[in-house]
C-alpha cells in the first residue's frame, strides 16, 4: 500500500477526509491543511480526478531524519528515482520547512536536486533537465525540526485548476475553496443557490458541476499520467466510469448576478467554455436590489475585501444596505458570506449561528452563517 498526502485549504481538511473515504483511501488522518491517508495507485487517480477539495495529492517516496544538508542529500541519492519517471522527464523540486534547523532552503533544495541528478547519472549515465515552470515531475521535501519526507506531485498543475479555459475578474477565490463553502453551506441539488455577487463566476460553476455529477477533473491531465508505474488501462477505466455518470446539462435552479456587468459578462464566458450555461441564469443587478428566486434556498456570497485604502469605508456603508435587502426579500433563506472583513455581522447587524476561520491563500477570512428568520429579524431601532 502507498502513503499520500493531499493538501487542500485550511479550514477543509474535514471535508477532504469524508471524500478520501468515499474513494477507498485506508488509514485517513488529518493535519492542519491536509490529510494522509494510504491506498493503491488506483485511489491515486480517483482523489485526482474527484476530489473538489483537495489542492494536490502527492506520493510519499521516502522519509526519515536529519541533521544537515549533507544528510538530505544521501538519504535521497539513495532513493531509486530511475524507478518513478524517465531521464527524459525534466523535473523540480519545491521544500517547504517548519522549524527547519537548515539556513538556507534554497541550499537545501539545490543538493535535493543534485542528489536526484547524481542517481540518474549512477544509474543510466545521464540526467533530467530542470524546468521550474512547466516540470513533468514535481518533487517536495517538507522539512520538521528533525525529520524529512519525500513525495512526487501526482496532481501536476494543482487540483483547483479545473482545465476550464477561464477568464476571470479581481482577486477570485479558488475553486476547491469555493467547492468546500458550498459543501460547508449544506446545499443539496434540486435547492435553489444565489451567488448574488458572483464576480467570474466560481461558486456557479462549482455548484454546477456537483449538481451535474461532474468530475472536477474531467477536463485536464494530471502528473502521475508521466511516471513510470501509470496503469494507462486502469486509468481509462475509471476516467470512463466517472464521466459515464455526468447528467445532460440543464437548468438548476442556480443563479448569479453582480452590480459589475463586466463581471457578469466574464461569467457567462466562462460558463459557457466550460458547456453549463444552461445549468445557470445570469442577471445584472446590484445586490441591494436582487430578488429572491424562490421562498427558500442557499446564499453564497464573497462580497469584496477592503484592501485598499478608502474600501473599509464604502464597504461599512454597504453592508447595511445589503442587510436591508436580506431582511426584505430572503427571509427563510440561509445566507453565508466569505469575508476577512470580521466588522460584516455587525455592520449589517444580524447575528450569525456559525462562525467558521477559512484561509482563501494566506488571508485569514470567515464563514459567517446568517440564517434568515422570517419576522425574528432584529428591528432596527427608531
Amino acid at each position: 500500500m502507498n502513503q499520500f498526502f493531499a493538501t487542500c485549504p485550511r479550514g477543509l481538511e474535514a471535508l477532504l477526509v469524508s471524500e478520501l473515504a468515499e474513494f477507498g483511501a485506508k488509514n485517513i488522518q488529518p493535519t492542519d491543511g491536509g490529510v494522509a491517508f494510504g491506498g493503491d495507485m488506483l485511489v491515486c487517480y480517483q482523489a485526482n480526478l474527484e476530489s473538489r477539495i483537495a489542492t494536490r495529492i502527492l506520493l510519499q517516496v521516502g522519509r526519515g531524519r536529519y541533521a544537515n544538508e549533507e544528510d538530505l542529500y544521501q538519504a535521497v541519492f539513495k532513493l531509486n528515482w530511475p524507478q518513478w519517471f524517465d531521464v527524459k522527464r525534466d523535473f523540480m523540486v519545491k521544500v517547504t520547512g517548519v522549524k527547519c534547523p537548515l539556513k538556507s532552503l534554497e541550499f537545501a533544495t539545490l543538493r535535493i536536486k543534485d542528489a536526484i541528478c547524481d542517481r540518474f547519472r549512477q544509474a543510466v549515465d545521464s540526467r533530467p533537465y530542470i524546468d521550474t515552470k512547466e516540470p513533468d515531475v514535481r518533487v517536495h521535501a517538507y522539512l520538521a525540526a528533525e525529520d524529512y519526507q519525500l513525495y512526487i506531485d501526482t496532481s501536476g498543475n494543482p487540483l483547483y485548476q479545473r482545465g476550464l479555459r477561464r477568464a476571470s475578474v479581481e482577486a477570485p477565490l479558488r475553486e476547491n475553496l469555493a467547492a468546500g463553502i458550498i459543501r460547508l453551506s449544506g446545499w443539496q441539488s434540486g435547492t435553489p443557490l444565489l451567488d448574488p455577487m458572483c464576480g467570474s463566476g466560481t461558486f456557479l460553476l462549482e455548484a454546477a458541476m456537483m449538481a451535474l455529477d461532474i468530475a472536477p477533473g474531467s477536463g485536464r491531465h494530471f502528473g502521475f499520467e508521466k511516471l513510470k508505474n501509470f496503469d494507462a488501462a486502469g486509468w481509462d477505466k475509471l476516467r470512463q466510469k466517472v464521466l459515464g455518470r455526468a447528467k445532460p446539462v440543464s437548468f438548476q435552479k442556480i443563479y448569479g448576478s453582480d452590480a459589475d456587468l463586466r463581471a457578469v459578462r466574464v461569467s457567462r464566458e466562462n460558463l459557457k467554455q466550460a458547456g453549463l450555461l444552461d445549468a445557470v441564469q445570469l442577471s445584472h443587478v446590484d445586490m441591494t436590489e436582487v430578488p429572491a428566486p424562490a421562498e427558500s434556498g442557499v446564499l453564497i456570497a464573497n462580497p469584496p475585501y477592503g484592501i485598499r485604502i478608502g474600501e473599509d469605508e464604502a464597504l461599512a456603508a454597504l453592508y447595511p444596505k445589503m442587510a436591508e435587502a436580506l431582511k426584505r426579500r430572503f427571509s427563510g433563506w440561509n445566507t453565508y458570506f466569505l469575508t476577512n472583513d470580521m466588522r460584516l455581522p455587525k455592520l449589517m447587524r444580524l447575528s450569525p449561528s456559525k462562525r467558521t476561520p477559512l484561509f482563501n491563500g494566506p488571508l485569514e477570512c470567515r464563514l459567517f452563517e446568517i440564517k434568515m428568520v422570517a419576522g425574528s429579524n432584529r428591528r432596527e431601532k427608531p
